[in-house]
């Protein structure tokens, strides 16, 4: 019995020791209360930032798609600044949102998957805006916590729901939060939560303070539906990017991706299912037609109200999607197509239309960005940057590298905990309990990622340097800690066997010996 009480004591304390860490690491990283630094002579402009979901780089009309039309995103290329090689640092939907709203990594702000509430005390940009005299509205989709819609705190009007939300209203009892009242989703939402962000916008210019508006779509999620009017426009036309197939891998192809073919992220067995990837990527397409309609809406209401020359404008998507890359759907891999994401921003008051930024920007800049456009300085202790500077051609130093990382999900087990760095030229991947190959890729000569040089001895220089460079920023604010989860939800890992379900992938290449290479062994 003593044995046993010393055993409750020895746990007890080690519980409490995981909650002091945990409760360090949160208050190490968020300042105790919200400073809001101005810029000396700043104009505080109003500031509409559009997000979408699962919005690929490359699917929009103005970088050549082969078949999609998004008429009015164009116009914000046009009229203002494409930032071409946008990433996020997280590729799945609440770890990437939480780093717009905190400007931080996901290791310091541990949303790390789509069912962690924010940690306590966690900051938002939104706030610094409040503290400046700012009228602030969110508008759709929060996901962090997926059972929970209640209102957060940066924002003064708040319409939302539980985690994904539905395209139309499940049954006619299906509600909304409406700043804290359950009001019925009347149908697509695409267009509800643009009907809902045209009043509220309505509503600010019957007073003197600017205001940031912040609409998140639930659009383009899975399950893709179209709004009815956009149902079949692309019908005989659509092409799938490029799906890899088996005999594509080269050398030293992760032995876990080339299983992940067959599982719910891959495309022989996608969502378990024999679902046709191409009508599913048609779905897609067609349900950013209505996203696409909502810019135009947004967009024809600030001119109604006579301030679209002097408010920011800012769109992206949340993460990439693939469609066959690497044999793979979805995203959470660190390879550009999981990864990439369009991003564009206009304030002709700002900047001259139809200009390029080269950089490599992220989602960690976003609140950085909005809060300069609003005469707010950077708070301390953010990740990222503000990137108006290279919008306007100024020279200003920016990073040679960012920080993805993905932490492995029990019910999503296909695919591994991954950290990566990513550069101009390189991005070196490395995982995490996972007996396979690193990866290093040459993004300028091959930027399909296809030709893995981590075996290569002329890059093992570059290798070295990337792998401690990408551990000293992961042990900034305790990265070195994987955090962990509960598992939630359905496990899903079945393969399929009309497919080759019932085999694995070979080792790769350069873990595999012709003779024992160890002659020390007695």
């Amino acid at each position: 019995m003593t044995q046993l009480k010393l055993l409750f004591k020895i746990l007890f304390i080690a519980l409490l020791v995981n909650v002091f860490c945990a409760n360090f690491v949160i208050a190490s990283v968020f300042p105790s209360e919200i400073n809001a630094q101005n810029i000396e002579g700043a104009k505080k402009r109003n500031i509409v930032f559009i997000l979408t979901d699962d919005h690929r780089y490359d699917a929009m009309g103005f970088t050549g798609h082969p078949f999609m039309k998004t008429p009015h995103l164009d116009t914000i290329a046009n009229e203002g600044v494409y930032l071409k090689n946008a990433f996020v640092t997280t590729s799945l939907c609440s770890p990437s949102r939480a780093s717009i709203l905190t400007g931080l990594y996901t290791h310091k702000h541990r949303v790390i998957d789509n069912n962690r509430l924010e940690q306590k005390g966690t900051v938002y940009f939104p706030q610094y805006l409040q503290q400046q005299g700012y009228s602030t509205g969110f508008i759709g989709k929060w996901h962090m916590g997926r059972h929970s819609d209640e209102k957060r705190q940066g924002f003064d009007h708040w319409v939302s729901f539980a985690g994904q939300g539905h395209y139309l209203p499940p049954s006619p009892e299906y509600t909304l939060n409406v700043n804290g009242k359950r009001v019925t989703q009347k149908g697509y939402i695409t267009d509800e939560l643009t009907d809902y962000a045209i009043d509220w916008m309505e509503q600010q210019s019957k007073t003197d303070k600017p205001f940031m508006l912040y609409l998140s779509h639930k659009a383009v999620h899975a399950n893709f539906t179209p709004a009815k009017r956009h149902q079949g426009m692309y019908d005989n036309l659509v092409s799938l990017p490029v799906v890899h197939k088996q005999q594509d891998y080269q050398k030293n192809t992760p032995r876990w991706l080339r299983d992940q073919r067959n599982s719910w992220h891959g495309v022989d067995f996608p969502y378990h299912s024999e679902v046709d990837i191409k009508q599913y990527y048609q779905n897609y397409t067609e349900a950013f037609a209505a996203v696409d309609d909502s810019i135009g809406r947004v967009k024809a209401q600030l001119k109604k109200m006579g301030i679209y020359d002097e408010t920011l404008i800012i769109y992206m998507g949340d993460n990439g999607f693939m469609f066959g890359e690497h044999g793979l759907i979805d995203k959470r891999v660190a390879y550009e197509t999981s990864i990439r994401v369009p991003m564009l921003m206009q304030c002709p008051e700002l900047f001259e239309g139809g200009k390029t930024v080269e950089q490599v920007v992220a989602n960690i800049d976003i609140g950085p960005t909005i809060l300069e456009a609003a005469g707010v300085k950077t708070p301390e202790h953010m990740d990222g940057k503000s990137f108006i500077a290279l919008a306007q051609n100024k020279k200003i130093q920016w990073r040679d590298y960012f920080l993805y990382v993905y932490y492995w999900e029990k019910n999503f087990p296909q695919s591994p905990t991954v950290f990566a760095l990513r550069g101009d030229r390189y991005k070196y991947i490395t995982y995490y309990g996972l007996w396979d190959t690193d990866e290093l890729y040459d993004l300028a000569n091959d930027p399909g990622e296809t030709t893995n040089l981590i075996a290569q001895p002329q890059y093992q220089e570059v290798i070295n340097t990337m792998e401690n460079r990408l551990y000293a920023m992961l042990s900034d604010e305790g990265g070195m800690e994987i955090p962990m989860n509960k598992p939630a939800g359905q496990f899903r890992n079945l393969r399929y066997s009309k497919r080759a379900g019932d085999n694995a992938a070979d080792f790769p290449n350069n873990t595999v010996v012709a003779k024992p290479i160890n002659k020390n062994a007695h």
